[in-house]
């Protein structure tokens, strides 16, 4: 079986990297790796894909900027080439983003099946660009593999046959597992932010880059007001997203002066530094999975989340982006803890799940 594994931004890549792994241990499934480009102001060496086992990728579409309807377009051109010179049996999309939707429907309309990992998650913001993805790219798809119980349950509700359902866990905690016993195997000082970690023995740790809190200067405000009070308690480090730079300039706003900002980390230097935070708040999706696997304290600062496993048993409470929200949640972290248990299937075994179904599939 020919497989094309697409990714298009950097968190991509770390879902697809298992899934590769996996692969090359068995030989009954040749994948290939489609990098759509999306994600351009990110450069991605060659020690990036060392990192995370994998090779340069196959196939570079070099998507680049634009509105959405303009990338999504690019891809789609560029991808309709690929598949019609390769004819791969199966696309394996990941998550939520563009080349999520864009790949998924070119592969339908060559006739080629669609695999979706992490299917089902659902916000219900159909304002968020990523949720209008997931449901486009699930509604075409004939593979679906679930992160959590929700998943499916969405995918039922919303008519998905049974039969094609697959909880098999989650790929993005089969990654974590894998750096981190690699950070484990390796010293401490091979990593440039070791000496401020040694500087400070508590800490939190905090990521923000959600177009819907950072381009509106009124929630972006509001977020900083509780983040100064934060680090009045405990210094924060921050590695700044090049959205979230821009917008602070844009809009004025000074960072309060508890926050220790960083230019953008590597998945390894990241990891290095948030499993031992006293908490991390974040708007990520990936850090509320990784932080619950891992029993880190995690404050998400938005209104909504498509992984509410995470919240309903894992460390993650769901603050809002209003002060109250986000200070009340910080309090509540520090007086009485969120006791959290790791999800059923997050084991680091999510790829060979994946891979058993499509060998039995043939």
């Amino acid at each position: 079986m020919k497989v094309f594994l697409v990714a298009g931004a950097r968190p991509n890549f770390m879902k697809i990297a298992p899934i590769y792994r996996e692969a090359k241990e068995r030989s009954a499934i040749e994948c290939k790796i489609v990098h759509t480009g999306q994600h351009y102001d990110y450069e991605m060496s060659q020690a990036f894909f060392d990192d995370f086992g994998l090779p340069r990728p196959h196939f570079f579409l070099n998507a680049g900027s634009g509105t959405h309807a303009e990338q999504t377009a690019r891809i789609m051109t560029s991808f309709e080439v690929i598949l019609r010179s390769e004819k791969p049996d199966l696309v394996m999309v990941v998550g939520d983003v563009n080349s999520t939707l864009a790949c998924s429907i070119v592969a339908k309309k060559e006739w080629i099946e669609v695999a979706h990992v992490e299917a089902g998650l659902r916000s219900g913001d159909m304002k968020m660009p990523e949720e209008v993805n997931r449901i486009v790219t699930d509604s075409i798809t004939d593979y679906f593999f679930v992160t959590e119980k929700s998943g499916a349950e969405n995918l039922m509700r919303e008519g998905k046959d049974k039969k094609r359902i697959f909880f098999v866990g989650n790929v993005m905690i089969d990654n974590l597992l894998f750096q981190l016993k690699k950070i484990e195997g390796n010293p401490s000082n091979t990593f440039k932010t070791q000496a401020l970690k040694d500087q400070f023995k508590e800490y939190c740790f905090l990521t923000l880059h959600r177009p819907s809190n950072v381009d509106s200067a009124e929630k972006l405000s509001e977020i900083m007001s509780a983040l100064e009070v934060i680090s009045t308690r405990y210094p924060i480090f921050f590695p700044v997203h090049p959205r979230t730079k821009k917008m602070l300039t844009k809009f004025d706003l000074k960072l309060p002066k508890g926050i220790i900002t960083l230019e953008p980390l590597g998945f390894s230097e990241a990891l290095n530094l948030w499993k031992d935070a006293k908490i991390v708040l974040t708007d990520s999706g990936g850090l509320q999975e990784e932080t619950t696997a891992l029993g880190v304290p995690c404050i998400t600062i938005r209104e909504n989340t498509e992984r509410p496993i995470t919240v309903e048993i894992g460390t993650n409470i769901l603050a809002g982006t209003k002060y109250d929200g986000i200070i009340a949640a910080f309090e509540q972290h520090l007086t009485k803890g969120k006791p959290g248990r790791v999800p059923e299937k997050w084991d680091g075994k999510a790829a060979k799940r994946i891979l058993d179904v499509l060998e039995e599939a043939g």
